[in-house]
């Protein structure tokens, strides 16, 4: 499993024109996952998101977490995480899962996730939209193994 952090002022995911989801002074989580990826995977990466100190203290130092700052969460599968562009211009998304098990993991990791942050969510599989106000900008790409 693999997600990117990122810190926002805000977020939205859009489908169909239509906010699905959104987030203020938090986080916006992309997530992918991969053939054996499990629970363990999921509790391990739902925790480590929830408390990662990347929001200022009141020195201006990044020692708070999305749950000191009472921020959000919007969570959004991003099966591209996996793309390996190591050979030719077009990337392979081999490693990616995908389907129903990707969406089954998806929801697992959400339903994890809220049990620390208020957490809303894109659509899976679907085409969806995301404007967001990064803030820093603050990225931070994690990986379960």
């Amino acid at each position: 499993m693999r997600i990117l952090v990122s810190r926002v002022k805000e977020a939205k995911v859009f489908v169909d024109d239509k906010i699905t989801g959104k987030c203020e002074n938090g986080l916006l989580v992309l997530s992918c996952f991969q053939e054996g990826d499990s629970e363990k995977e999921i509790e391990y990466l739902a925790k480590k998101c929830a408390n990662l100190r990347i929001f200022d203290d009141e020195s201006g130092i990044m020692n708070k977490s999305v749950l000191d700052v009472d921020g959000t969460v919007l969570s959004v599968s991003q099966f591209t995480l996996y793309a390996d562009a190591s050979k030719g211009n077009r990337p392979s998304y081999i490693r990616a899962l995908g389907g129903e098990e990707a969406k089954k993991l998806y929801e697992k990791f959400n339903v994890e996730l809220s049990k620390y942050v208020h957490t809303e969510e894109g659509i899976f599989g679907a085409d969806m939209q995301i404007e967001a106000h990064h803030d820093g900008p603050i990225n931070i790409l994690i990986d379960s193994k």
